[in-house]
């Protein structure tokens, strides 16, 4: 490792802030279920704490949600969200779908992004959507900025948690954002997040950041005319998903992608990051002025 990719990586790293992600996750949470039958509560408590749960499990679970008796008139307690029977869906909150509860689960996490980590942490259902999502944004993000480093009209479309003053190293600041995907991973499945309590994690990380830039290295150098960066942020989003995907195997059953899952598995979203790239790069060009129009 050169000392100043080793410079600009700790610098990356810097910013990044466990005790954040892991403060959002421990958030104090309170779903209220409302119904009108013991039938119906009985389907949405089986939904949201289902009985494969461990009997410790099923019991934090329980400090969460609870039957919330409904009256017309009468000032209802407090909760964060409010899930209401079918029967009851005239009455606000967000309605439990008995044929398809995840277009619940979904309707909540569009109009609660903030609780996300903490909704994950809590409630089962919820993790699967959390962890996808989390993964997707920010193999996204890493593949908009391996552009960015080249490109800096890419900047407005990425948000990263930390203000980029130069490009000194996109490795590092790729490396820094799989860090930050595997807290909040980490958070989402209900595990301990931290530098210390990760510690496994982010050196697999880091070790295989660099394994990532060699790839990256030499598909760019193979295209010829700059067409090589659509594959360098193909190679981007790709390694990300990989170790995405790698981590929430490993959070939810203890053991990580086989090294052929892993081929499989860049190879399938290589693909889906180079199309991301492309679609950039082409409504940059639909912005850019005609010849005819530059002074």
């Amino acid at each position: 490792m050169s000392l100043n990719l080793f410079k600009t990586l700790k610098d990356a790293i810097a910013h990044l802030n466990p005790h954040d992600i892991r403060a959002e996750a421990d958030r104090p949470l309170r779903v209220g279920l409302y119904a009108n039958s013991e039938t119906a509560y009985r389907q949405m408590e089986a939904y949201f704490c289902p009985a494969m749960l461990s009997p410790s499990r099923r019991q934090q679970v329980c400090q969460v949600i609870e039957r919330a008796a409904f009256a017309p008139g009468k000032l209802r307690t407090a909760h964060d969200i409010e899930i209401y029977s079918p029967e009851l869906s005239s009455q606000g909150g967000f309605t439990f779908n008995l044929q398809n509860p995840e277009i619940t689960v979904q309707a909540i996490l569009r109009a609660h992004p903030d609780r996300a980590t903490s909704l994950a942490r809590h409630l089962e259902p919820f993790r699967k959507p959390v962890v996808c999502d989390a993964i997707k944004k920010i193999s996204r993000e890493n593949a908009l900025f391996s552009l960015a480093t080249a490109i800096p009209d890419v900047v407005p479309f990425i948000s990263l948690p930390w203000a980029i003053g130069e490009f000194a190293s996109d490795t590092a600041v790729l490396t820094a954002n799989q860090i930050r995907m595997a807290f909040l991973l980490a958070a989402a499945n209900d595990r301990e997040v931290g530098y210390r309590e990760q510690r496994g994690e982010i050196a697999t990380i880091l070790l295989g950041a660099f394994g990532w830039r060699a790839i990256a290295r030499e598909v760019v150098g193979k295209i010829p005319f700059g067409g090589g960066l659509i594959a360098k942020a193909g190679v981007a989003y790709a390694g990300t998903r990989v170790v995405g995907l790698s981590l929430e195997r490993y959070y939810r059953i203890g053991y990580h992608l086989t090294k052929t899952e892993r081929a499989a598995e860049f190879q399938n979203a290589l693909e889906k990051g180079k199309t991301i790239a492309g679609s950039v790069l082409n409504v940059l060009k639909r912005h850019q002025p005609a010849p005819s129009q530059i002074r």
